[in-house]
This record gives C-alpha cells, sequence and structure tokens, in this order.
C-alpha cells in the first residue's frame, strides 16, 4: 500500500519531465526471486530503475545507505516499502547481505548496485564492481539480470542538485538476458570466484550499456583503488547520444 501511494505520487511528474524508453522486460523472471545488477549515473537512477521494474510487475527493493533510511520522513517511508538498509562498518553490516538473500528466496527482485557508487569513469561507463551481487547469487543460485540506465545523467547530473528540464531527456532502462554463472555456480564460493562472477556481471551490465549508446565499451574498466574515481565528474551540458531500438 505504501509503495502504491509513493509510486501514484511520483509518477505524475516523472513522467512530465521525461520520456521513457523502457527495454528488455521479457528478461525479468517472472515466478522466481533474482538480483538486478545495474549500472549508476546519476543520483535520479534510482527512481527511474524502479519506475521501470513497477511498471513491469516487479516491486523494488534496494539495498540503501542505512542513513538515508535514517532519515526521519523519507526514510520511514522507504523502510515501509522493504528497503533493505546498509550499515557500513558497523557489526550490522552482514545483516543486509542476510535480508538481500532472504528476499530472493522469498521470490522477490533486489537491486544491487555492485560499483557502490556513481561511476567516476570519465566516459561515465561502469566501474569495476562489489561482490554483494555475485555472493547472493550464488549462495541462492538465483539468476542475475544485468540492467543498464543512460539519460538520468543528463536530466540530473552527477553530484549535482538541479534537474535539467528541457530538452526533455529520455530514461533509457535496458534488461539484458541472465548473466551466465552456470561454469561457477557448483564450485566452492571462494573470493575468486566472487571476483569472477562480478567480472561476468558487470560485463554484461556494460555490454548492455554499450548496446543503448551505439558505441563499444572500453576494454578495460576503471577500478575502484584507480586515483581518478576520488575525482568527481564535471557536469556536462550537451545530451548524450542513444542508439534508438
Amino acid at each position: 500500500m505504501v509503495l502504491r501511494c509513493i509510486v501514484g505520487t511520483l509518477r505524475a511528474p516523472v513522467t512530465v519531465m521525461v520520456k521513457r524508453d523502457w527495454r528488455g522486460a521479457e528478461h525479468l523472471p517472472a515466478h522466481e526471486g533474482f538480483v538486478v545488477a545495474a549500472n549508476h549515473v546519476s543520483h535520479s537512477d534510482p527512481v527511474m530503475l524502479a519506475h521501470f521494474l513497477y511498471d513491469n510487475g516487479v516491486p523494488p527493493r534496494y539495498l540503501a545507505k542505512a542513513a538515508i533510511l535514517d532519515l526521519p520522513v523519507a526514510g520511514r517511508l522507504l523502510r515501509a516499502t522493504g528497503q533493505i538498509p546498509v550499515y557500513r562498518g558497523t557489526d550490522h553490516a552482514s545483516d543486509a547481505y542476510a535480508a538481500a538473500k532472504q528476499a530472493v528466496l522469498d521470490g522477490e527482485g533486489v537491486i544491487f548496485y555492485p560499483e557502490g557508487t556513481i561511476t567516476r569513469d570519465p566516459d561515465e561507463w561502469p566501474m569495476s564492481g562489489k561482490t554483494g551481487a555475485a555472493r547472493v547469487a550464488l549462495d541462492t543460485g538465483c539468476p542475475v539480470i544485468p540492467i543498464a540506465q543512460w539519460g538520468p545523467n543528463m536530466f540530473l547530473e552527477p553530484y549535482t542538485k538541479v534537474p535539467r528540464l528541457f530538452p526533455r531527456q529520455t530514461m533509457v532502462v535496458s534488461a539484458g538476458p541472465p548473466v551466465d554463472l552456470d561454469d561457477l555456480r557448483a564450485r566452492e564460493v571462494t573470493a575468486a570466484i566472487l571476483a569472477t562472477a562480478t567480472e561476468h556481471i558487470m560485463d554484461a551490465v556494460t555490454e548492455e550499456l554499450a548496446k543503448i549508446r551505439g558505441v563499444p565499451a572500453p576494454e578495460s574498466r576503471m577500478s575502484l583503488d584507480d586515483p581518478r574515481v576520488r575525482q568527481r565528474p564535471r557536469p556536462r551540458r550537451q545530451t548524450a547520444p542513444v542508439k534508438e531500438k
């Protein structure tokens, strides 16, 4: 009920402010829990991704920073919709993993941003990822659906607070087929296996983004420990190209 009210409140203004281009909904599992692994290009893209999932019958469940869920009003509403708090660097850090795993086992779709932050890649390609999505997938046997987003970064540029309403931007959200992890599922889950699975996942997300943008992805990804990760992208003023379906 709370989620329905929030969606009803946000749907009209979002529809007015942006255009939507939803792709690949046929890849979303209808009868089992799954993990979504998505790229992160803007503070606005969680809203667009949630919109895409909700429009296709999937109530979105995010792993969100505990600080957001601890906000007096917004946090209470988000908790009421089943969002999962992440307490980084505390004794409760593992609680998010347990909650995400249980949600998948209960048949829900749980959203991970493996990069852990808005991409700092100069050309806004996905960076290397953390292993949480891979761990849940391997521990539960669930599918991982790679989702790429492009357009939210034009609507609300990285690390800015004022959206750009004109020209009206197109939000492209594209789901790809499940990531092939079959060669890893029967093996003991080690750090090396998690790293390999995460690489497969990020490859799939990057491939999906390349389809949207209509340009080849770089041969290598920026690492989370790359010195450039500490640099925030400069705001742009042009509209990024999108390849037509």
